[in-house]
């Protein structure tokens, strides 16, 4: 649905980040913060291939969410969460990896590990960390954070 730019205005929330909204509608927003973080995404793949990684997969889908970047740093599978914001209003980009986030990217990467038979193969988890102002062209800030968490949960890795 095309919606018209007269109706279309741009509003900061309380985090400083400004998204569209289109006279209350969450649909908007919802798209706005989808097409922001696949352009993390892009630019977190882009950063970790000149670092010498081999991106095996993007947005991977299980039924307990998505994981953004599989990737082999050598043998090592790697299991890479992106966090991308525009500003450093709401804290560093890295912070909205909590606990719970862990958890669910462990069961996750769990699942991954089974499905590709792959439970013998060290595996990790890091976080690529992107400030990516409104209006510029590039990040101004690309954070990674290697072996950024243990896996967490009931026998970690090893259910």
């Amino acid at each position: 649905m095309l919606i018209p730019a007269d109706r279309c205005v741009l509003e900061s929330d309380d985090s400083g980040r400004r998204s569209p909204k289109v006279f209350g509608t969450t649909a908007v927003r919802s798209l706005w913060n989808k097409l922001f973080g696949d352009r993390g995404e892009r630019a977190a793949a882009k950063f970790l291939r000149r670092l010498g990684y081999r991106i095996v997969q993007r947005n991977y889908s299980t039924p307990l969410g998505e994981i953004d970047i599989v990737a082999l740093d050598g043998t090592t599978i790697v299991f890479v969460e992106v966090k991308t914001r525009s500003s450093l209003v709401a804290g560093r980009p890295e912070e909205a990896v909590t606990l719970d986030k862990q958890r669910k990217l462990t069961n996750m990467a769990l699942a991954y590990l089974k499905k590709h038979k792959l439970l013998e193969h060290s595996a990790r988890f890091d976080v690529v960390a992107i400030v990516w102002p409104d209006g510029a062209r590039q990040p101004t800030d690309i954070r990674h954070l290697r072996n950024a968490f243990e896996p967490t949960g009931k026998w970690q890795m090893f259910s």
